[in-house]
């Protein structure tokens, strides 16, 4: 099963400043106006590696960009290998929660193995980026985040219980509010030990796991038969999956009430005095395990409620599979596909679909468009189910909550 090592990390040192400045999220969820804030932060901060926007070629710009903060003192490779132990603590609808995993080097398998497993679909130009960054600089950034069956949580335990008596390398919160930490744990035998019998769940970071695929057939060296992963226990309380919400556009006479009547058949249709109201029925459906959404359009509020199991295999195909259990398969195979033909071709050229986080960014934007759906979030287990039956789902199925942060850890491939 998976194979987990140690590895001597890349890390800031004191004459780079505060962490604060110099860390970043994840490189495809920041704007053009964040990134200008990360560099007044400092001229140190990791974008200038993870997202590199300098020079006649991007890429030789981050790679001697890497060389010269190594030469400077800015970085330093640590003496010793380790695995290193990040905790998460964040504050969502009211609650505190907090996620804990390992970092390490996971040995690189392909799919069809059935020991690493995705759940969704990528996109080639996303990917041709990051390989192009990896060849440059020979470089792990940022972490792929992974879950792991733990039912004991005796493995996270073995973690915790090696850093009790030391301090953090690494401790500070981000302007979101969420407090990173990070330890270095020397002993990892014991640990790396307890993944020889264990599965890996990709939840973040799909393109960058095929992009180190790749990168390891070309290079054929040892190191880059590995990649830098955060691993977390898939029984964590902190687990939070926020739903990505859908705007339609650029339909040829849309018609929301032709499409709604369509839907009539496979769904129960009730419309909703306002958006707080619609929501509030959203979640119940989600309570109740039910299928649905809400369907926006003009001013109007919509729920669509799948009526029985009969109507959910209709609009699915008839095809039998944990794909089918989710609401986000309904959605693009039963409407998108079905009644406004937007296929998985159509999809994949960006002209018909966006995506927010945010239900009100989504509903502000389609009152420019056709329409929206607001989705109920993908559980946990939904992700895991596609994953072992060697399912996929639709791109942006799954938004976890909060982002794994890119500097305070990372790896040179070789």
């Amino acid at each position: 099963m998976a194979t987990l090592k140690p590895f001597k990390a890349l890390r800031y040192t004191e004459k780079a400043g505060d962490m604060k400045n110099l860390a970043c999220p994840p490189y495809d969820i920041i704007s053009d106006k964040q990134y200008e804030e990360l560099l007044e932060n400092s001229r140190y901060n990791v974008i200038r590696l993870e997202l590199p926007k300098e020079g006649e070629d991007v890429y030789a710009t981050a790679a001697a960009t890497l060389q010269e903060w190594v030469d400077n003192g800015i970085l330093a490779q640590d003496q010793t290998e380790g695995l290193y132990l990040y905790r998460e603590e964040f504050e969502i609808s009211g609650q505190r929660k907090s996620i804990c995993g390992i970092i390490g080097a996971v040995q690189l398998e392909e799919f069809s193995k059935g020991i690493i497993l995705p759940h969704e679909n990528t996109l080639s130009a996303a990917k041709e980026d990051r390989f192009n960054l990896m060849c440059a600089t020979g470089c792990n950034f940022s972490l792929i985040y992974s879950l792991y069956f733990d039912e004991d949580k005796n493995t996270l335990q073995k973690c915790e219980d090696a850093v009790k008596d030391t301090k953090p390398f690494a401790s500070f919160c981000d302007g979101d509010g969420v407090t990173h930490t990070f330890y270095k744990i020397e002993n990892t035998d014991e640990i790396c030990q307890d993944f020889a019998d264990k599965k890996l769940f990709i939840a973040d970071g799909h393109h960058r796991y095929e992009t180190a695929l790749r990168y390891r057939d070309t290079k054929q060296t040892d190191g880059s038969r590995y990649v830098m992963m955060m691993l977390v226990p898939m029984e964590s309380d902190g687990l939070v999956v926020l739903p990505t919400h859908r705007v339609i556009k650029n339909s040829e006479n849309f018609d929301a009430a032709k499409l709604l009547k369509n839907c009539g058949e496979y769904f129960d249709i009730t419309e909703m005095p306002s958006k707080a109201a619609a929501e509030n029925a959203l979640q119940e459906v989600y309570d109740g395990g039910k299928i649905g959404f809400v369907f926006y359009c003009k001013g109007k509020f919509y729920t669509l409620t799948v009526k029985d199991q009969n109507a959910q295999k209709a609009l699915t195909k008839g095809v039998e599979s944990p794909v089918d259990e989710l609401d986000v398969t309904v959605l693009h195979t039963g409407i998108l596909e079905r009644f406004l033909g937007i296929d998985l071709q159509v999809l994949k050229g960006g002209e018909r679909v966006e995506y927010y986080k945010q239900a009100d960014d989504a509903v502000k934007r389609a009152d420019d468009c056709d329409c929206a759906f607001l989705l109920n979030p993908t559980r946990v287990k939904q992700i895991a189910d596609v994953a072992s039956a060697g399912g996929k789902m639709p791109q942006k199925s799954t938004y976890f909550y909060p982002k794994l942060i890119t500097g305070p850890v990372m790896r040179k491939i070789d």
